[in-house]
């Protein structure tokens, strides 16, 4: 059954500097992702489906942890990360995994899948729990769902002591919301799982912590990517000054107190489809 709301496009676009930021956060994240899929029983030899797998990081994580016997399925709507993913699973030498072009909840394969994962997908679909009850129809009994979703207010708790960077933050879950998706939807997979149709997940809740520059600029990546649902939604980016010299600023503010700053809250849970009697 598809549900009715139609599908909103990405909020952050598929431009190539959005790629470039997909990349990015998918390297500095891939560890706390391995360790929710291994806890879920993800391995060698399962045939996995990865929704909305953009440039294709979680769906090759994915390929590594089930082997040259295993497959992933990797479902994407736009063409250009397609064929992005594509090339990246083939410089990397995995062969089994492949990409289609669908929508989550059109799905269509005539084999079972062991298992059904995502990576920040849920919080981007207009009814994240018709899609959860789709895809069930496609993994066997007894097999694993197991997603990543964010909770945005338990990274800007961490912030507050650091005006420019909170500022800064607290415009992607305002601009996020306005655009259609679901920024807190980690917190809420609990509920979402069960009125799916599946067992209540097994769930925790991981954030990453850092001073280094590098980590500090995603939340300006993040802005940068969102730039057009800004001007969409005629928001006001004055609190931040010239965008430019934004890394400049953060930066400084984060040395001048010797602090850390927190990436966004990574909510990870897992369940098992029930065995039919």
């Amino acid at each position: 059954m598809t549900p009715d709301r139609p599908m909103p496009r990405y909020a952050l676009g598929t431009t190539d500097a959005e790629h470039e930021r997909l990349i990015r956060q998918g390297a500095l994240i891939a560890p706390i992702t391995e360790r929710l899929f291994r806890e879920a029983g993800i391995g060698p030899g399962q045939r996995v489906l990865d929704l909305g797998s953009g440039v294709g990081d979680v769906a090759m994580l994915a390929a590594r942890l089930v082997g040259s016997s295993g497959q992933v399925v990797g479902v994407e709507r736009d063409p250009r990360s397609i064929a992005r993913a594509t090339a990246r699973a083939a410089v990397a030498g995995l062969t089994n995994v492949t990409f289609t072009q669908s929508d989550v909840n059109d799905i269509a394969d005539d084999r079972p899948f062991d298992a059904a994962v995502g990576r920040f997908i849920l919080e981007f679909l207009p009814d994240p729990v018709a899609a959860l009850r789709c895809i069930s129809q496609l993994v066997r009994a007894g097999g694993v769902f197991a997603f990543q979703e964010p909770s945005q207010a338990a990274f800007l708790a961490l912030c507050r002591h650091l005006p420019l960077w909170c500022t800064t933050a607290s415009l992607i879950p305002v601009i996020l919301r306005n655009s259609g998706a679901h920024p807190e939807i980690g917190i809420e997979l609990h509920r979402v799982f069960q009125e799916a149709g599946l067992p209540a997940p097994a769930m925790r809740l991981e954030m990453l912590l850092s001073s280094d520059p590098d980590f500090i600029n995603w939340v300006y990546d993040v802005i940068r990517s969102l730039q057009p649902q800004i001007q969409q939604q005629n928001l006001s980016l004055e609190a931040l000054g010239d965008l430019d010299t934004l890394p400049r600023r953060l930066h400084a503010e984060v040395a001048a107190l010797n602090a850390v700053v927190p990436y966004v809250a990574l909510v990870g849970a897992w369940s098992r489809r029930s065995i039919e009697k």
